[in-house]
């Protein structure tokens, strides 16, 4: 059992947990990711590490409040217990010198942008965050960002925040003004990470993807999260999460996330009416 420390709202239906897990806080690195059941009769369900503290055993993860399992996580206070947290999951992130370098997060992809950033800067780079999301109540870890970054800039779909626009938009202008960028990282709705890539795509650029939003149970079992990379099957849990985005199918992993949509709105639709 592993005891709620701390909860946050960070936006609507978006949350932040601080919880105890000793050997996952001892041992997990960027780009690595976290399996919880929030109770013996709950399902298993993939979440990124934020951050995590050596020192007093704590990990932070943000989940979005979606399906049954995430509804049933985000009713928990502080004090109550997570009956299961597994990890740390995932090949971490190939955290090098790389300078100057581009770190875009949209959504929730800022809970894995961030970690990201973070390494990266404490890895000696100069780091360039470009972070967005619909409007500016959904941006998430910005001040955090912010701390790792040596240059910063911000989108939102509709201009509320920072420049009206897309993330894709900010670093097509970057490169268009000769930003002297070696490496890219990209994290966020798949749409947006294909969009990237084919910014970058152009110029040869160096761009890697995180492929958690398609993971399942996380352990390769299930096969759901199989995706084309350079026309050979992987599997985003065990063979990534991260890999290079001009090799990744986009069009048949968005097909693949919309497997499950109705079996997923039947299972909220029930939960809610009999919560």
């Amino acid at each position: 059992m592993h005891k709620i420390l701390g909860k946050q709202e960070l936006a609507p239906n978006v949350k932040l947990f601080t919880v105890h897990a000793p050997d996952i806080a001892e041992k997990a690195k960027p780009g690595q990711f976290i399996i919880l059941r929030t109770d013996a009769r709950g399902e298993r369900f993939p979440l990124t590490l934020v951050d995590w503290e050596r020192e007093t055993g704590a990990i932070t993860f943000i989940f979005q409040e979606v399906g049954v399992s995430t509804k049933k996580l985000g009713s928990l206070s502080v004090g109550d217990e997570i009956s299961d947290i597994l990890g740390p999951l995932g090949n971490p992130s190939d955290i090098k010198p790389f300078s100057p370098v581009a770190v875009v997060g949209g959504g929730m992809g800022m809970a894995t942008a961030y970690p990201i950033a973070k390494g990266l800067k404490e890895a000696g780079n100069t780091v360039v965050s470009i972070v967005g999301a619909r409007t500016k109540s959904l941006l998430l870890l910005e001040d955090e960002m912010r701390s790792v970054s040596d240059e910063f800039y911000v989108s939102t779909d509709d201009g509320s925040a920072g420049c009206k626009g897309f993330v894709s938009d900010v670093l097509k202008t970057l490169i268009l003004n000769g930003h002297p960028l070696h490496f890219v990282y990209a994290v966020g709705p798949p749409v947006m990470m294909r969009t990237i890539a084919e910014v970058t795509r152009p110029c040869g650029m160096k761009t890697v993807v995180s492929l958690n939003p398609i993971m399942v149970d996380g352990m390769g079992m299930c096969g759901a999260c199989r995706v084309s990379v350079g026309g050979e099957t992987k599997f985003a849990c065990v063979d990534g999460p991260e890999f290079n985005a001009h090799q990744v199918d986009f069009d048949g992993l968005i097909k693949r996330l919309r497997m499950y949509q109705a079996e997923e709105g039947l299972a909220s639709k029930f939960y809610e009416e009999h919560v």
